[in-house]
């Protein structure tokens, strides 16, 4: 591999075998339930090793989350990875991170890796924070001295300074991924991955990390993003990696990049429907695009009012939850986004069972051009409850009287007076 390359992918797959367990009729007694769950399990014992299904009736599914995926990456390279949930961002993130093994395919890479896949990645929950950031540098293979000298900044990057000597299980999620991610990026990797974990900071923590991600880039290595956010992607990010189904459909620059993503993952039909069954707590299972008259429609001009009708499904109350949505402009830049709080006297969230709302989006908010919706739920700070990107599209036709596009995202027609 040549020396100004750092990552080196060539033909990766990875499969997994799925077993479905075939559906009994009968509803035996419960002796007879543990008599035969006796005999499964020592039947899967003997067959496992074989391959074969591991219980008489069932079935094993090969499952492709990586298929015939071939790329590389510059030293010094600032990448995004695309994709919807599915899509086989996080499989490629394993392999490249030395998790697990790919079924077929070659990785070849070039410089010491550090990995934020997760919350909480590489910690051991009993030990401290300053037991797990010399841990963690001992794994990055820097000696004592080398983390000594990062200590101090490490420290005030993650805002930690009063819970070093407490043991991580008690931090919350928030410091939890501050300490990770100050450890991760500078304890000097050659090469940085970081998946979708600064969801769970605040703003002004994100943008923190995108500035040292940026300078972690500017220094020479290399930095791998996955973020749902594009907006923060077309900031930190030069190129672009396009998964879907498991398959690479573009690698290039991050503006090509999020285009072609949005073109092919928008749904144009203004309606989009979701199972609840993922979601133990709160989701959207429905959300349609009508015009004023209640009429299913995805283009609009200007002058028109847009409504957004969703129903929501409260499995089980989540005190402090929130839902709401997201507009984003076709380069992936939220122009608004708006919650049940803002106008609700209680969170849906709280209140159990399914609930249709009507949001109205009025004539003139939004400029010409094409536009995405995305969904989310959370307790903020907290825990998501659940999250839909990118699930809607609809497109905005100017009526401004000069035939000129005015610039921004709002169309707003103010008042002039003389004074």
């Amino acid at each position: 591999m040549a020396s100004d390359i750092a990552i080196s992918v060539e033909g990766l797959s990875k499969c997994y075998r799925v077993g479905h367990q075939a559906v009994r009729a009968e509803h035996p007694t419960l002796r007879d339930q543990i008599v035969r769950h006796a005999r499964d399990l020592a039947r899967k014992t003997r067959d496992m090793a074989s391959g074969q299904a591991v219980v008489q009736g069932d079935t094993v599914e090969d499952f492709w989350a990586l298929r015939d995926v071939s790329f590389e990456i510059p030293r010094g390279g600032r990448v995004g990875i695309l994709g919807r949930n599915g899509a086989g961002k996080s499989t490629l993130l394993k392999l490249l991170s030395r998790i697990t093994e790919p079924t077929s395919g070659r990785i070849q890479i070039n410089g010491r890796v550090a990995s934020l896949l997760e919350v909480g990645t590489g910690f051991h929950p009993e030990l401290t924070g300053r037991e797990n950031i010399f841990l963690n540098g001992a794994i990055l293979g820097m000696s004592r001295r080398e983390i000594q000298g990062k200590f101090d900044e490490i420290v005030a990057f993650a805002e930690v300074e009063r819970f070093l000597d407490t043991p991580v299980k008690r931090y919350s999620s928030g410091m939890y991924v501050r300490l990770a991610f100050a450890v991760a990026a500078h304890l000097e990797p050659e090469i940085l991955i970081v998946d979708e974990v600064l969801a769970v900071g605040d703003a002004q923590f994100q943008a923190k990390c995108l500035g040292k991600m940026k300078d972690v880039g500017s220094e020479g290595r290399t930095v791998i993003f996955v973020s749902h956010n594009l907006a923060a992607i077309s900031q930190l990010c030069e190129s672009a990696i396009y998964l879907r189904s498991g398959q690479l459909l573009g690698h290039a620059s991050v503006e090509l990049a999020i285009g072609q993503y949005m073109n092919q993952e928008a749904n144009n039909t203004g309606l989009a429907a979701f199972s609840a069954a993922a979601h133990k707590d709160v989701a959207v299972i429905e959300v349609e695009i009508l015009d004023g008259l209640g009429k299913r429609r995805t283009e609009f001009s200007t002058s028109d009012d847009i409504r957004l009708r969703f129903r929501v499904r409260v499995q089980r109350a989540a005190l402090g939850g929130r839902v709401g949505f997201r507009v984003l402009s076709a380069d992936g830049v939220c122009v608004f986004s708006s919650e049940d709080v803002d106008s609700l006297e209680r969170p849906l969230a709280e209140e159990p069972g399914d609930h249709d709302l009507v949001v109205t989006l009025p004539a003139g908010l939004v400029n010409e051009g094409s536009y995405f919706i995305s969904l989310a739920g959370h307790v903020p700070n907290i825990r998501w409850l659940f999250r839909e990107d990118d699930v809607l599209r609809f497109k905005v036709h100017s009526t401004y009287p000069t035939g000129t596009k005015p610039l921004g995202f709002v169309h707003l027609k103010l008042n002039w007076a003389k004074g």
